[in-house]
């Protein structure tokens, strides 16, 4: 490679190449960095050793966070060693929960661009707009438009955070090599006044098109990515629920894509309600279950369930007879007339029951299994779970809503108000929780024990199409990784500890079933695990000379 003027400081700015004090003397001479670094050669050891030291001194998660990313703007290697050192310390710290309030105040905290903004003011533009990112061979594009990130609403370009986070879990928690990942904000406005008046708002002061509108403008977008990425699978997340579920219908028999919200919650929370089963002895098809919540994350949750449930045996018209949701407006029945279409399969004959009846709903229904995805912190109130473990022997409680303030009920209240009968998970991280002397591990019900599994399958076998059975073969994978004795403390998810080899084992079980699907585009090896394991990136550096 020839030398520059510059060449010495373009190796310095550029993160994927960037080792800071850690180059060694010959790279230092070749590459023209003497003077620039210190003479010091550092290990990466003593590099990640300054690294956990300067993160104490922070007084808030948000400030490790807005650390992180600058670490990862600078030195893309070490950001990735510090996360996979102790995943179950830094994964709440770079997504969720800190990632709840740092898109609450992204364009607060902005240091530097990061991804692609890709505005439908480029409409008829965005071929040129996406050949402006300097890599070609773009694996994976997690795409939002911010219009409900978390369970915080509309929060428009601050919504830039999630593809960012996202991305960064295929690599810290699966191992997805970084460099053919394209975090990427669609900016059709916002709705939310309060960011179109911040002087600091990045996005387009402007509120959100039809969307008629909106969908040609992601028509356009879709049909882009296959131009200049035709590798790519593309990852939509955190669109309104009628969007993301419209949107996912559109495209994913034509493109290689998914949706987190719809698929991803869907196929962690059928891992947590394997295992809840088989704390109880029993199958899915024996279980019953009501939602609080009916929109994407539910509705695909259900759709995905009764899928496992046509496996099982029933019919589709039994399994979805087995499930009951309600919503803001109350219960989703058969009079109602403001029903979107994927919500009218699950609206049973009934009596019309209004918001706020959600514990009458348990009595009368009498579920095995209710699951939050409501967003409405506190739903399960004690009365609520009072009323699952009369109707229960063990009542499962999936109080999957987030960020923590969204929780429809805490681990410790499902454990009290349940006398520790509940199978408890949440959306969240919970402490263990210690209750008449026994201590139990509530489980977080969180996509990152999935989708970067299935980014890991996509990225080794090159899938055309992502099919549900990916994501129900994925859930049976990941509750496969339980032990008794971890059922036994409650706990329906492997340890976030050791989540990078979780996922290996989910993402070659996921793989396996992508060629028995005829979807692969690279040649079938012998060993599934070892197939994956080859291609799993290590944070280490890479010697440049």
């Amino acid at each position: 490679m020839a030398k520059t003027e510059r060449y010495g400081l373009d190796i310095l700015i550029d993160a994927s190449r960037n080792k800071s004090t850690a180059f060694s003397e010959k790279e230092k001479k070749a590459l023209g960095l003497i003077g620039l670094v210190p003479d010091a050669t550092e290990t990466q050891d003593l590099q990640l050793q300054r690294v956990l030291m300067q993160l104490g001194h922070k007084s808030t998660d948000l400030d490790r966070y807005i650390y992180l990313v600058n670490l990862l703007d600078h030195n893309e290697t070490l950001f990735y060693r510090t996360i996979m050192s102790d995943p179950a310390r830094f994964l709440p710290i770079v997504y969720d929960p800190t990632i709840g309030e740092a898109c609450l105040k992204f364009g607060h905290i902005f240091r530097q661009p990061r991804g692609i903004y890709l505005s439908i003011e480029r409409r008829g533009q965005v071929k040129e707009v996406l050949e402006n990112w300097p890599r070609r061979d773009v694996r994976f594009i997690c795409v939002t438009d911010g219009g409900r990130i978390l369970g915080l609403g509309d929060l428009g370009a601050n919504g830039m955070g999630i593809p960012i986070g996202k991305l960064q879990l295929y690599t810290a928690a699966a191992g997805v090599p970084p460099e053919g990942l394209l975090p990427l904000y669609l900016d059709a406005g916002t709705n939310n006044q309060g960011l179109l008046a911040d002087p600091l708002y990045l996005g387009l002061r402007k509120t959100r098109p039809k969307t008629e509108d909106l969908f040609s403008f992601v028509d356009e977008f879709v049909e882009a990515v296959q131009t200049v990425f035709p590798e790519c699978c593309i990852h939509f997340e955190d669109w309104t629920g009628v969007d993301a579920v419209h949107l996912l219908e559109r495209y994913r028999d034509k493109v290689c894509c998914y949706n987190d919200d719809v698929q991803g919650t869907a196929g962690i929370t059928l891992a947590g309600m394997i295992n809840a089963c088989r704390i109880k002895g029993t199958q899915l098809r024996d279980e019953s279950y009501l939602f609080l919540g009916a929109g994407s994350a539910g509705i695909g949750l259900s759709n995905l369930l009764c899928s496992a449930l046509v496996m099982e045996g029933l019919t589709l018209e039994e399994a979805r007879s087995r499930i009951h949701m309600i919503d803001a407006v109350g219960l989703l029945e058969s009079t109602r007339t403001d029903l979107v279409d994927f919500q009218l399969p699950y609206a049973h004959p009934h009596a019309p029951m209004g918001p706020g009846r959600f514990a009458e709903a348990v009595e009368t229904f009498k579920p095995t299994t209710i699951i939050g995805v409501s967003t409405t912190g506190g739903a399960f109130d004690k009365k609520v779970v009072e009323a699952m473990s009369r109707v229960n022997e063990r009542p499962i409680i999936l109080a999957l809503s987030n960020p923590t303030e969204k929780a429809e009920c805490t681990a410790e209240q499902a454990y009290a108000w349940s006398g520790g009968k509940a199978i408890y998970a949440a959306g969240v991280q919970f402490p263990p929780v210690n209750f008449a002397g026994t201590t139990f591990l509530p489980g977080q019900a969180n996509n990152f024990f999935i989708f970067p599994a299935i980014g890991m399958a996509i990225y080794a076998t090159k899938a055309s199409r992502v099919t549900d059975t990916m994501f129900i073969e994925a859930a049976k994978a990941v509750a496969d990784q339980v032990t008794d004795a971890q059922r036994a403390q409650g706990l329906l998810y492997p340890l976030q500890s050791d989540i990078l080899e979780a996922e290996i084992k989910t993402a070659a079980r996921v793989a396996a079933l992508v060629f028995d699907e005829g979807l692969a585009r690279v040649d079938k090896p012998k060993d599934f695990e070892s197939f994956i394991r080859q291609l799993v990136y290590r944070p280490d550096y890479q010697e440049l000379v």
